[in-house]
């Protein structure tokens, strides 16, 4: 890597990692050590090919996908023991209602599977069209959708206390009931 690509390596991190590790953090349930090692691999990767690259956080957030992908394939994934830690920094003008959301957002995503994780992080915080999100995963448009729809519902019934926080669940009335039905002749 010659001085410049350097320097503009350096720029990049110095300007996007604090998002980038935001992303991380998401992807790998909360833990900010496993996510703090995911996006170092991440980076280190973009370093080797950075003279070729022409969109870096692109290139960096696809290598996050595919990393986290990669770890939730493994037949016995390696955990790492992780220590209590202080809750995310609040940025000015966050409330305890926010922050209360936040950490029962965290918790929630950490007890859903690596793999449905992945998948709501990648619709809903990254804002992928579902297409997208089957190129990333390497899996098919329909695969996406019902990961999505047993993810949303594993999440609701894992935190059913994060509908009581959102002040547009408080207002809205159901419009149908999709609950199961049993069928006699």
């Amino acid at each position: 890597m010659d001085a410049e690509d350097q320097q503009g390596f350096q720029k990049f991190v110095a300007g996007r990692s604090t998002a980038l590790l935001r992303t991380a953090v998401l992807l790998s349930g909360g833990d900010r050590h496993a996510a703090e090692d995911l996006l170092q691999n991440a980076l280190i990767k973009a370093a080797r090919q950075w003279h070729r690259i022409d969109e870096p956080e692109a290139y960096v957030r696809q290598i996050l996908y595919r990393q986290q992908v990669s770890i939730w394939r493994l037949k016995w994934p390696r955990r790492e023991i992780s220590v209590a830690e202080p809750p995310e920094v609040s940025t000015p003008g966050d409330g305890p209602a926010v922050t209360e959301l936040r950490l029962l957002m965290r918790g929630a995503l950490a007890r859903l599977t690596a793999r449905q994780r992945t998948v709501l992080v990648l619709r809903y915080f990254e804002d992928l069209p579902e297409a997208e999100v089957a190129r990333v995963l390497g899996c098919s448009v329909g695969t996406v959708r019902s990961t999505t729809h047993r993810s949303l519902a594993r999440l609701r019934a894992l935190a059913p206390e994060l509908a009581a926080l959102g002040p547009a669940n408080a207002e809205r009335e159901p419009t149908a009931d999709y609950s199961p039905v049993e069928v006699r002749p």
